[in-house]
């Protein structure tokens, strides 16, 4: 499980890396044809906003993997150790429920819907700008269930 955890932090992070480079020349692009030549370019801008997208829902299952979201440690450090271990579970299993209905079969739904609908600039379906949401659903889902295996075989290593 831990090669798989590697496997997809790497896998993410380039996306990420190469998104956001991809990114950075589009917004460039766009400042010189806006300023310098004064004849904005109309693709960059909706281009950079589908990066910006992914990037975002992308990087988002990126800090799932780290744990590195917002937490309210101080109540949770307050429990026994058994009942903070159980309190993290649950945690875990909230935001798995949260990215299978939401970011999963939600997003699944809003691909499904704008499948159909072309971007008026860049004329490719809008199905693309949604298609990040299932896969950062199935990666967070992912990360929950790797962050439950490592609560539970931390657990069981520190009892024996």
């Amino acid at each position: 499980m831990e090669f798989a955890k590697k496997q997809l932090d790497n896998a993410l992070s380039t996306i990420c890396i190469g998104l956001f480079g991809f990114l950075v020349i589009l917004v460039t692009w766009q400042v010189i044809t806006r300023f310098v030549l004064n004849n904005p370019s109309v693709f960059s801008e909706e281009l950079a906003k589908y990066c910006f997208v992914w990037i975002v829902l992308i990087g988002s299952a990126i800090v799932f993997g780290e744990k590195g979201h917002m937490a309210v440690e101080m109540v949770k450090e307050q429990f026994p150790k058994k009942i903070r271990i159980i309190t993290e579970v649950i945690i875990e299993m909230i935001n798995a429920v949260f990215a299978l209905f939401v970011l999963l079969i939600g997003g699944i739904a809003a691909v499904e819907i704008a499948w159909n609908q072309a971007n008026a600039t860049l004329q490719i379906p809008v199905g693309y700008l949604y298609a990040v949401m299932p896969i950062s659903g199935l990666c967070i889902m992912f990360y929950c269930v790797y962050n439950i295996y490592q609560l539970i075989s931390n657990r069981a290593l520190t009892n024996t």
